[in-house]
């Protein structure tokens, strides 16, 4: 765990803007579903990045602070660092997922979550509680102000009862004026103390327990919805 203080990690740079951060936001978030509604059954996962990157470019998001990610099928196992295996279509019942973290100006996007084609109860389920996962959480993050650490160890717990296994190497980190590494290349599960609203991505990650596929989604922590 890390021994650095809250207001150490929690430091902003000499141009950050809480409405601008708002602004990617809502900038990257669309920009993820224009992505998501690109994607079609037969289509390689090489080709869905190729088309992330036209997408993201013709939004004038022409700089990212991490590459276009699409995930597909089994790929969807893959934590971020992880390279996908080449090759893998998306099938007529599939499950994938889209994460990307563009920055516009001086300021920084990150948006994930996932979507499926087709039919498969499993994946529409997985899905559905990667979400309500991120939901418990970021509500008991409101209620108790629990710690990066007590957010995940939160998670785990949540995510076995919903009947799915959290990816913990997939375990948030911090958002700024570009660039967030300056301040803090770590992770959320890392710091001793509650984070503070608009400052923080909490990323979720589960997976299938038998099957070869996980479902993604992150957002900015926020004290309210937006």
């Amino acid at each position: 765990m890390t021994t650095d203080s809250k207001e150490q990690l929690e430091r902003v740079g000499a141009h950050y803007d809480r409405e601008q951060m708002l602004k990617v936001r809502t900038m990257t978030r669309a920009a993820m579903d224009l992505i998501a509604r690109a994607v079609k059954p037969g289509m390689l996962e090489e080709d869905a990045v190729a088309e992330g990157r036209r997408i993201l470019k013709d939004m004038g998001l022409l700089r990212g602070w991490h590459g276009v990610k699409v995930r597909f099928g089994p790929n969807t196992l893959k934590v971020f660092s992880a390279p996908s295996v080449l090759g893998i279509m998306l099938q007529e019942n599939d499950i994938f997922f889209v994460d990307i973290g563009p920055v516009w100006q001086r300021w920084e996007g990150d948006a994930g979550n996932t979507y499926v084609v087709g039919t498969d109860t499993d994946m529409h389920n997985c899905k559905r509680d990667a979400r309500v996962l991120f939901d418990r959480v970021r509500a008991r993050w409101r209620a108790d102000s629990l710690t990066g650490r007590g957010l995940y160890d939160f998670a785990s717990a949540e995510a076995r009862a919903l009947g799915w296994e959290l990816n913990l190497d997939t375990s948030g980190h911090r958002l700024a004026d570009f660039p967030h590494a300056a301040l803090y290349a770590g992770s959320l599960s890392a710091v001793n103390f509650a984070p503070t609203t608009g400052l923080w991505v909490l990323e979720i990650q589960i997976r299938h327990p038998e099957r070869q596929f996980g479902a993604f989604y992150e957002d900015l922590l926020l004290d309210q919805d937006s």
